[in-house]
């Protein structure tokens, strides 16, 4: 009995080191599916000459087709503003900086970048910012169905200093309810590499009627409280951006 016990008990042993073995292997593979510390976040704001605007949107949309089908990309979007058609948007999300700076060194970037300059009255705005609650390259990759007509809400939020702690924490804990919503396609809380207090969210939605329901979903309500509250310029609608896919 006794030698029965002893290799019982090296049988419940060996299972429970296979097991710790298994899941820690579980938890790196879905770590390194996340994006990286060194990811760099890049969104960039064009305001176009009248009259230029197509010129620039063909521009912008090889650049975002050359960037995409880079290995070192992990997405790259171009957009214009709904309601402000001199205003135009790319987001781009690079492995690293070494990267995202080769890439801007390319001929072809910098053929693009050439093109525009004649054709923008100001030198475009470039944001630098950190993911805060970071998805796999495939998770941003993820696309809209057929019969889908996406929709991108991108919100720039000034907290009032001392109060953006409250607030990633807010969103942190939302933020998997968030994604869960069927009509969310992606959502991500980045906060400003210069200035800390400065957050911008991007909210990619299937249609009109996701974000309507996102609006009215019970997990919003302390981000809603907290924009009515803590925020530097009122109403926190003057930040919200909505922006169509080309």
């Amino acid at each position: 009995m006794h030698k029965k016990a002893i290799i019982s008990s090296l049988k419940l042993i060996l299972f429970s080191m296979v097991w710790v073995g298994l899941s820690n292997l579980q938890a790196a593979a879905q770590n390194s599916s996340k994006q990286s510390p060194s990811t760099v976040v890049v969104i960039t704001k064009y305001e176009v000459k009248e009259g230029n605007q197509d010129k620039v949107k063909k521009a912008l949309k090889n650049y975002v087709r050359v960037s995409s089908n880079n290995e070192q990309n992990i997405m790259a979007k171009a957009y214009n503003e709904e309601g402000h058609t001199k205003v135009l948007w790319v987001i781009e999300r690079w492995k690293s900086q070494l990267a995202y700076e080769r890439f801007r060194n390319t001929a072809a970037c910098k053929a693009i970048a050439a093109f525009t300059k004649d054709v923008l009255p100001v030198k475009p705005l470039e944001i630098f910012v950190n993911d805060l609650e970071p998805v796999s390259k495939k998770q941003w990759r993820t696309t809209a169905n057929a019969t889908d007509k996406p929709l991108t809400i991108m919100l720039f939020v000034d907290a009032k200093p001392g109060t953006e702690d409250r607030f990633k924490k807010i969103y942190h804990e939302a933020m998997p309810k968030f994604r869960s919503e069927p009509g969310v396609i992606n959502y991500q809380l980045s906060q400003f590499k210069q200035d800390k207090t400065q957050f911008v969210t991007y909210e990619h939605f299937r249609n009109e009627a996701a974000f309507q329901y996102h609006l009215n979903f019970p997990p919003i309500k302390p981000v809603i409280e907290y924009l009515h509250t803590s925020i530097k310029k009122q109403p926190f609608e003057t930040g919200l951006h909505r922006l169509v896919e080309f």
